[in-house]
């Protein structure tokens, strides 16, 4: 959800909303092909934007340069021309968000790195219809009419005016197949002060979130024990038969339908856990007014331990462990939904340094070596204190505290250890 506009006491808000599509092979062919001629119009763009000098480096040069090339190229043109200028929007608001320093700059797309998809920037081309309560229709440039699944209502027809309305769409391919993300911008009521408690929340992995008020989300297995034994057993007919496949040699039709099934299985277990963190998010989001996470910096946190040949690390297979458990999480993604749910509700996101809210005990505010006894077993072991409980809770609750005492608990090197790189935009807590 992202906060376009705002007016009087109405907040326009544009957020999207993603379905699954029904296609003929014939049309999932076509889309195909219109795929990967968008990613190859954006290296072809890439080339001749980095070999042009810099007084050349325009937009109206580009899209004269792509209009050629789309006359002279004939599998350019299966791109539509709306695609195609999307492309041209996206690759320079790369190089806008690079010169402003908030990302690195852009780079060639990879044929199997890159996710498949394609722009659709005009909803009138679309002609969205709802068939019935299941599915319905939406045209799509040079594919046709193709069903979706209908799980949202959409803002079309009698019900779209200039506040609510589909204002786009991006066809996007995963390993279940098509799917289409309408772009959706509507109108709300600017939202009042959410009259909701504080609280503060750690997360984990034995304990995906712990709450400062004792209470704790946890989630099982995204795959149950049929679907894992079915990945294990696909994971082991794919090793056998690339065992007979030579470096380079190219990926039987057999071993590519097994690495098809492996992936839409992941894919499933993906999906499932995003429901589960977004009605998280959201059930948190509406009791709680002021919402405060630590700030993790997850990229250190999952890097390896291999170390090198002179120095080797140690426990380099646990440390590979600890690392897939904590991506399985997806903290970061966690925080995001937090983030612009909590503001959608009227409350506030807050972070707080990390280091030593797991070591620090929450009732005396000392830290002793030795009072985090295990993973969930923390006792304090400061003269005079004595306090035992959950070691998640315990946190959640130093997290807490030092969003209300202001960080002033917070040593001085603690605070001033992250140092912005020049020209990067800050990450601000809300």
């Amino acid at each position: 959800m992202v906060t376009i506009m705002s007016e009087g006491g109405l907040v326009k808000r544009r957020s999207g909303h993603r379905a699954r599509l029904t296609l003929s092979p014939n049309q999932v062919a076509k889309l195909d092909e219109q795929a990967h001629a968008a990613r190859a119009l954006w290296n072809l763009l890439h080339e001749w934007w980095t070999l042009l000098p810099k007084h050349k480096r325009t937009l109206a040069a580009a899209n004269a340069a792509i209009r050629q090339a789309r006359k002279d190229i004939d599998w350019l043109a299966v791109l539509p021309a709306q695609a195609a200028q999307a492309v041209l929007r996206t690759y320079h608001q790369a190089w806008t968000n690079c010169w402003k320093g908030l990302a690195c700059a852009p780079n060639f797309k990879a044929r199997f790195r890159t996710p498949m998809s394609v722009d659709i920037t005009q909803e009138r081309r679309m002609r969205i219809v709802r068939v019935h309560r299941r599915w319905g229709m939406v045209t799509i440039p040079k594919v046709g009419r193709v069903r979706f699944r209908w799980t949202r209502d959409l803002p079309i027809g009698r019900h779209a005016d200039e506040g609510n309305r589909v204002t786009g769409a991006r066809l996007i391919k995963d390993a279940l197949g098509w799917h289409i993300a309408f772009r959706v911008q509507t109108a709300h009521l600017r939202p009042g002060v959410h009259p909701g408690p504080e609280v503060g929340i750690d997360l984990g992995i034995a304990v995906p979130l712990a709450l400062s008020d004792g209470t704790e989300f946890h989630h099982g297995d995204w795959l149950n024990d049929k679907e894992k034994a079915t990945l294990l057993c696909l994971e082991q007919h794919a090793a056998r038969r690339k065992q007979h496949h030579k470096p380079g040699e190219k990926t039987s039709r057999r071993l590519q339908h097994t690495y098809d099934q492996m992936a839409g299985l992941r894919a499933r277990a993906k999906r499932r856990a995003l429901d589960w963190q977004h009605k998280t998010t959201t059930d948190i989001a509406e009791r709680y007014g002021t919402v405060v996470v630590e700030a993790l910096k997850i990229t250190n946190m999952v890097a390896s331990a291999r170390g090198t040949v002179d120095q080797p690390g140690k426990n380099v297979a646990q440390k590979r462990g600890l690392n897939r458990s904590i991506s399985a999480e997806s903290w970061g993604r966690m925080i995001g939904m937090l983030a612009y749910k909590t503001v959608r509700r009227g409350g506030t996101l807050h972070k707080v340094p990390a280091p030593g809210t797991s070591q620090r005990c929450s009732a005396c505010g000392a830290t002793t070596p030795g009072s985090r006894q295990s993973q969930a077993r923390f006792v304090c072991k400061n003269t005079g204190c004595g306090w035992s409980g959950n070691a998640d809770h315990n946190a959640a609750r130093n997290i807490l505290h030092l969003y209300r005492i202001g960080l002033v608990a917070v040593p001085a090197a603690g605070r001033c250890s992250r140092q912005a790189h020049k020209r990067v935009k800050p990450a601000t807590a809300r």
